[in-house]
Parts: structure tokens; sequence; C-alpha cells
């Protein structure tokens, strides 16, 4: 068995007027090389409003992936490549910012208009130094295109990127990883197995369940040690999880709010580039 490392509980964080819920970073732990950050966002949105006035506005990025995960309601992301799109729930927008990328995220207008529950998961994933200068790619993913690892009708895989049990995600990544989103039924039983030296973490969305032999509950996030071993899962409730297994960089950080790079020149250099407009200009249209 695999042991665990630790179980944190998710900590609320004020973003820009929305409130969200944070497992990474927390008071304990800054990073999970690759994963650098995970936010939980889900609301019911009132209706009546104007597209403009939900969701984030443009904003640029350098250096790392920005990783999009539509759980309820319509995502729409526009980005200074041209790039316009909607992706509805059990989607992924994967986003490698690369050397620079502008865009905005926001509740579709249908939802905006007509109000409704939207609850998206967004998670940052490093990105080697020697990919981080190559141009920005958007790669959007409706739930109809990404495959599903089922071993039972309790357990439902769905493989992003990576592969398990021969089932491949089809978005390419830039350092070995397996993501995926994992629903399971009330008393659905499953037996993860992960490559030891991949760093591992779940994290619960709602839901109690048992993670080897520990209780663990919703909005809680669950690191293993870098060993051999099975994770077993057991359900008490229908629960949904995200996993993050991925072989780490080794690389320094530097961060800067959106800007992921190596050394403190290379973010002197990402901020300049943005506001001299390098990483491309987004104006939306409404």
């Amino acid at each position: 068995m695999r042991n665990i490392k630790s179980v944190t509980k998710a900590e609320k964080v004020n973003m820009g007027g929305i409130m969200i819920d944070q497992p990474l970073p927390n008071a304990t732990t800054n990073q999970i090389d690759p994963f650098l950050l995970i936010h939980h966002w889900s609301s019911i949105l009132q209706g009546d409003q104007h597209q403009r006035e939900v969701g984030v506005g443009p904003h640029p990025h350098r250096g790392f992936s920005p990783v999009t995960i539509i759980l309820k309601g319509e995502l729409h992301h526009r980005d200074s490549l041209g790039n316009d799109s909607i992706v509805s729930a059990g989607g992924v927008q994967w986003m490698n910012a690369g050397k620079g990328i502008t865009h905005s995220e926001r509740p579709s207008k249908k939802l905006a208009e007509n109000g409704g529950h939207f609850e998206i998961i967004q998670f940052w994933v490093n990105t080697p130094s020697e990919f981080k200068m190559l141009p920005a790619k958007y790669l959007p993913q409706q739930k109809n295109e990404i495959p599903v690892y089922s071993p039972d009708d309790k357990v439902e895989m769905q493989v992003l990127t990576g592969e398990y049990k021969g089932v491949k995600g089809p978005i390419p990544n830039q350092s070995p990883m397996l993501v995926s989103r994992l629903d399971m039924k009330s008393d659905g039983e499953f037996e993860l197995t992960i490559p030891a030296q991949q760093h591992t973490l779940i994290y619960q969305l709602d839901g109690s369940m048992q993670i080897n032999d520990k209780e663990t509950g919703a909005k809680s996030m669950t690191v293993f040690e870098n060993e051999e071993g099975a994770i077993t899962l057991k359900a008490k409730d229908d629960t949904r999880m995200l996993l993050l297994s991925g072989s780490p960089i080794g690389e320094p950080i530097e961060s800067y709010g959106p800007f992921v790079m190596n050394n403190t020149t290379e973010i002197m250099e990402a901020m300049r580039d943005a506001q001299m407009g390098k990483m491309g200009v987004l104006i939306e249209e409404f």
C-alpha cells in the first residue's frame, strides 16, 4: 500500500470578490512538483447579468499550463490567439501558456443571463524550462472527446492526459503525468496504481470515503509518499475527485502573479513583455 503523507482541508480564498476553495498551496505546502495550484469554484449565478459582469476578464500568462475542468455549467474562453470557445460540463480547457498569451474565462452568456449552477476546478501545471518560451497553445476538449476507464458500474475515470490501463488521454503533456477526474458511486471500490516516482495527490470535491486506512471528507487533499504500492479507494457516498500525478521537474521556480519562470530576471522580462503587449491583446466582444 502506498502510504499517505498528509491530508489537508481546502482554505477559503477571496479571488477578486469570488470566494473559492484552495487546497494548494496551503499553510504547509507551497507546491507538489509539477503541480503549483488548485482552485475550486462553485456558485449559483443569480441570472439577469451581462456576461462582462461575471468570471475573469483578460489577463496574461507565461511559463506554465493553466487547466480548467468544467464540472457544472459552461465556460467561455477567449484569447489573444483568436480562440473563442465554450466548453460544457464534463469538458476541459488545457492551455499551454508558453512564452505568453492573454485570455479571459467567463461563464457563458446563457448562464449569465439565465442563472444556474457554475462549478469549475482550475489547476496550474509547471512547464519544464526548455518549453517555457514555446508558442502558446489552447487545447479544448468536450466531455465526449475524453476517454474513460471504468472497471465497473460504480467507478468512472476520465483520463485527460497520460495513460491508465491502456486508456490514453487526448491532451499531450510536457512532462510525464496522469491527470484524471474520478467519479465513484456509494459503496464503490477502486485500487489505483501509480508509478512510484510520481508525486501524487487526490483532491476530493464532495462525499465521504476511505483512502487506504484513512477517512476523508469533502474538499480535502490527500498527498501520497513517493513509493511503490497501490492506493485503495472506498466511497461511502457518491464522490467526485481530481487525481494529479506527475514526475517532478526538479527545477527552481520563481513566480509572480500569472507568470511562472525559473528566476527573478525571467519574471521581470515577463512583466515587461506583458506591459508592452508581447503576450497579445484581447478585446472581448459581447
